[in-house]
């Protein structure tokens, strides 16, 4: 089968595109034929070592895959051959990348993709989605009505929190650095979207919410988060949401935070369990057949471009570039 691996880790350029043996699925696992795959920035931060894990070399790089089971192991109930998949959590604690042409996963991070939805979609949401819905209502515990706040709503993840906080009936404020972005972010469903460079920006986003008396879920997605900020814009008991960061050290203003009741959660997507993942992936898929979730594509391009995709993905998650609007999928 074709693949995107690396021998090594290192710069976009150690990504090679070639052949490696074709695998088999083993009990309670499937067989993919991939269709699509999407870059996330963990993908790169894997590939390049920033993140240290221990990699069994060629390394088959990616988390995220849609496609069609061409063949079950033993103990599968699941899904059966010609069950269309959409899923992620690959390439972590052992498991192989998706960026092949054919993938064995365990049916336990597998999901049924709806009618309607091309692999494409399916595999651009497949991450973003997920991270979404964990931050919005395992950890954040979103109720309707409640005010929402994401950084970047046109985003993979951004775009994300706009259309399901949506969905489950909360109000989003959002930022975007354009006209033609903040535009996009309101066809998403956004009730506010400000471009983050205005000189009003804070005072924009306190006159749209004090009738609530504030934001009630900060959902906090930037490497380098001004907490200090994000309290002054709370509502009391609001919490605030962080899944990105690695190396921030903000400064935090303790006084304003206890005496309001605030609460900080911190949460990975990759510690969620098999079942808790399945609940976030089976409401996302009711919800794209009821047209409330539109997984975001801001660029197509194929397996063997994988070298490409990552230095484009990498230019704007380290280097804040801004070219690019929704996922980065390449077609198989």
């Amino acid at each position: 089968m074709k693949a995107a691996y690396i021998n090594q880790t290192g710069e976009p350029s150690v990504i090679q595109y070639g052949d490696l043996p074709d695998p088999t699925p083993e009990a309670g696992q499937v067989l993919v034929q991939v269709g699509a795959v999407s870059v996330n920035p963990i993908d790169t931060y894997i590939r390049s070592g920033a993140v240290p894990l221990e990699l069994t070399f060629p390394y088959i790089i990616g988390c995220d895959l849609a496609g069609t089971v061409s063949v079950v192991g033993e103990g599968v109930t699941r899904f059966k051959a010609g069950d269309r998949v959409w899923g992620s959590n690959q390439s972590l604690m052992g498991r192989p990348g998706s960026f092949s042409e054919l993938a064995a996963i365990d049916e336990q991070w597998l999901y049924p993709t709806p009618d309607g939805m091309t692999d494409e979609q399916a595999a651009a949401g497949a991450l973003v989605g997920i991270t979404a819905h964990l931050g919005l209502f395992l950890h954040g515990r979103l109720q309707s009505g409640e005010v929402v706040f994401i950084n970047g709503g046109t985003g993979g993840v951004g775009s994300a929190v706009i259309q399901l906080a949506k969905a489950a009936g909360a109000k989003v404020v959002t930022t975007a650095g354009s006209e033609e972005k903040l535009s996009h972010c309101r066809k998403l469903g956004a009730d506010l979207a400000v471009n983050y460079k205005s000189e009003t920006l804070d005072e924009e986003i306190k006159s749209f919410t004090a009738e609530h008396g504030g934001i009630n879920l900060w959902y906090e997605n930037q490497r380098e988060p001004t907490v200090e900020r994000t309290i002054g814009l709370m509502q009391k008991r609001g919490r605030i949401i962080l899944m990105a960061g690695r190396e921030a050290r903000p400064e935090f203003p303790l006084g304003q935070f206890y005496t309001n009741d605030l609460s900080l959660i911190g949460f990975a997507m990759f510690n969620a369990s098999p079942d808790e993942q399945r609940v976030c992936a089976e409401q996302m898929n009711e919800w794209f057949t009821a047209g409330n979730w539109s997984p975001q594509i801001g660029k197509t391009m194929s397996l063997s471009d994988a070298a490409e995709a990552h230095h484009l993905q990498q230019a704007n998650t380290l280097g804040k570039e801004g070219t690019l609007s929704g996922k980065i999928v390449l077609t198989v």
